[in-house]
């Protein structure tokens, strides 16, 4: 049987990325660097000969943007397209807009490493009074008590892993070839799990913005071969 192929790809450049601001759940827009990392994602995927049968994203528009940008590149826009919550970026808390540096001068350069790296760390919890509570989104009012005030790695990997295990997995079992387009932290569990990183060696692991990371899977789902690229802080 031929190897199974899934792409990850994290989303070009977002305006807080640029910005050196924790973005989370906010819905901010690509830079125009973000647009140009997409398309040549896709021109990349398309000289490799990529052809994909389904695809998954966010809810997100950076995410699903730079879907659009990749398979309009590729001619490939007529396949079908999953969105989901699951794939959203890790939710910061009351963390989401403040910019990074600022708020390393206020609390401590390591409190923010901790933040921002730490495996089972979590950002200070947003209220559901504030603004930037996303239960005032129409796009979330289904989930009620499933939407996070606040989340650590470990926990965006648990709210991902049965989107994997539901939707993802199946269509690679069923001989698919699937494209992931999402966000820097819900990738870092897609790798997590994919390649068996430990909780204590996934804080060094940060994935590029535009970049397609390409799996080789055998029947088991297991890793056969990958390409990587990893060096960008994720957001």
């Amino acid at each position: 049987m031929p190897n199974k192929t899934l792409v990850l790809l994290r989303h070009g450049q977002s305006v807080w990325n640029r910005d050196n601001r924790f973005t989370g759940w906010t819905d901010v827009g690509l830079t125009d660097q973000g647009h140009s990392e997409a398309v040549e994602a896709g021109r990349e995927l398309l000289r490799a000969g990529h052809q994909f049968d389904v695809a998954h994203t966010s809810v997100l528009k950076r995410a699903i943007k730079t879907l659009w940008i990749v398979l309009e590149e590729m001619d490939q826009m007529w396949i079908p397209v999953e969105r989901t919550w699951r794939l959203n970026e890790r939710h910061y808390g009351a963390l989401q807009g403040e910019n990074k540096a600022e708020m390393a001068d206020r609390v401590g350069a390591e409190q923010v490493h901790a933040w921002r790296r730490g495996f089972d760390v979590r950002p200070p919890v947003l209220t559901r009074d504030d603004a930037r509570y996303s239960g005032h989104d129409r796009r979330y009012q289904e989930l009620e008590k499933e939407i996070p005030l606040s989340e650590s790695l470990q926990d965006t990997i648990a709210r991902t892993l049965p989107y994997w295990e539901n939707e993802i997995a199946p269509a690679l079992s069923a001989d698919k070839t699937v494209l992931v387009v999402a966000h820097g932290n819900t990738l870092r569990a897609l790798v997590k799990y994919l390649d068996k990183i430990p909780d204590e060696d996934i804080p060094v692991i940060d994935i590029p913005t535009g970049v397609p990371i390409v799996y080789h899977l055998d029947d088991e789902l297991k890793p056969v071969d990958r390409s990587h690229w990893f060096g960008d802080a994720c957001n």
